[in-house]
């Protein structure tokens, strides 16, 4: 009996960062502000939903009319598990802003992953802020 070869670029749990700004404290905006952020999340890295391990939602405390996880479930994102909770609010820091940790089974390396910050939010990480529209 042979053992089987191992893959030139193993499966391994990666984080995909993620942040946008919302206009408002209203169930429509965080969910149309999630719908827009996780589009581009998974446009940008090719991501099928099936490969998420887990997602952690976070907004300044300046969001509470809706859960983001909402937005991901009207998305199609049933079977995926999502947590939603508060970001610090450390004086001086972003306001309206929503916050996503995608946890990801991917064979992809850190360097190849593109992680997304829309609008105000391209301020948190100018490096990684996408340069051209998804």
């Amino acid at each position: 009996m042979t053992s089987p070869q191992p893959s030139a670029s193993p499966l391994r749990c990666l984080g995909v960062r993620g942040a946008i700004t919302v206009e408002a404290n209203t169930p429509d905006a965080i969910r149309s502000a999630t719908h827009e952020l996780l589009h581009a999340l998974v446009e940008a890295n090719q991501i099928d939903v099936n490969d998420i391990g887990a997602v952690f939602f976070t907004t300044t405390v300046d969001l509470n009319a809706e859960y983001p996880a909402v937005a991901a479930r009207e998305l199609g994102w049933h079977d995926v598990a999502i947590l939603c909770g508060h970001e610090m609010a450390v004086p001086g820091g972003l306001p309206m802003c929503l916050r996503v940790l995608v946890l990801w089974n991917t064979t992809r390396s850190p360097q190849q992953i593109r992680h997304v910050y829309l609008r105000e939010a391209q301020a948190l990480r100018p490096d990684r802020a996408l340069q051209t529209p998804v």
